[in-house]
C-alpha cells in the first residue's frame, strides 16, 4: 500500500471515529451515573412572624452533595440525590445561629437528544429536608417568650440544566434548581422558596 493510500485510509478511519463519537457520548440507555456537585443555596424566611421584631432567615450559603442517576432510556432517567448545607439563621435580635440543612431528593429527568456531547435536561421531583440548629431561636412573639427548635419537612423541586460529555464516561454539568420546603422549624414555621445554582462532575458506568 502506498503512503498516499495509507494516509487516505487513516484519514477515513479517523473521520469515521470522530463522526461516531458525539452519538456515543450521548446518554446511553440502561446506564448508571454517579455525580458530585457544589453550589449555592439562596435562602428564605424561616418563620411566618417576627421574633423580637425580626423575621429569622435561612442565610445564603455553600451547598454540596452526591447523586446517583439511572438512565432508563436515552431521554428518561431517575435520580436520587443527597445534599448538605452548613449555613446560619440570620436576622435575629441575638447572634446568628449555625444550622445544618440536609436534603434528600428523588427526581425524574428528561434529557434532550441533540446528537452531540452537549445534553440539556429538565428535572422535577419530591424529597425531604431536615434542619439541625445549634441552639433554639428565642425571643418574643406577640409579647410572649418563645423557643423555636429545628424540624423537618417535605420538599418539591424542579430544575433545568445541561451536561457536557468530556469523554465517553466523564461529564461536567451546570443546573439551576428551585426548591419548595414545607418548613424547617417546629413553631411559627413558614414554607421556604429557595434556589440552588449548581456545578457538578459525573461518571457513567
Amino acid at each position: 500500500m502506498t503512503t498516499t493510500r495509507k494516509l487516505a485510509s487513516l484519514t477515513g478511519l479517523a473521520a469515521l471515529a470522530l463522526s461516531a463519537l458525539p452519538a456515543y457520548a450521548q446518554v446511553q440507555p440502561r446506564t448508571s451515573e454517579v455525580h458530585v456537585y457544589v453550589g449555592d443555596l439562596i435562602g428564605d424566611d424561616l418563620t411566618d412572624t417576627a421574633i423580637s421584631g425580626r423575621t429569622p432567615e435561612l442565610d445564603d450559603d455553600l451547598t454540596y452533595g452526591i447523586r446517583y442517576a439511572y438512565n432508563v432510556t436515552q431521554n428518561w432517567g431517575l435520580e436520587l440525590s443527597l445534599g448538605f448545607t452548613p449555613t446560619e439563621v440570620t436576622n435575629l435580635a441575638t447572634s446568628n445561629i449555625d444550622v445544618d440543612v440536609t436534603t434528600l431528593d428523588v427526581d425524574a429527568v428528561y434529557q434532550f437528544t441533540t446528537g452531540a456531547r452537549f445534553v440539556p435536561y429538565l428535572l422535577a421531583g419530591v424529597g425531604y429536608a431536615q434542619a439541625d440548629l445549634d441552639r433554639p431561636i428565642t425571643g418574643l412573639a406577640g409579647g410572649q417568650p418563645v423557643s423555636i427548635g429545628d424540624d423537618s419537612g417535605f420538599t418539591l423541586n424542579a430544575g433545568i440544566g445541561a451536561k457536557y460529555f468530556a469523554t465517553d464516561r466523564l461529564s461536567i454539568w451546570a443546573e439551576g434548581r428551585y426548591r419548595y420546603v414545607d418548613g424547617l422549624v417546629d413553631a411559627f414555621d413558614d414554607s421556604l422558596n429557595t434556589f440552588e445554582p449548581r456545578l457538578g462532575i459525573g461518571y457513567r458506568f
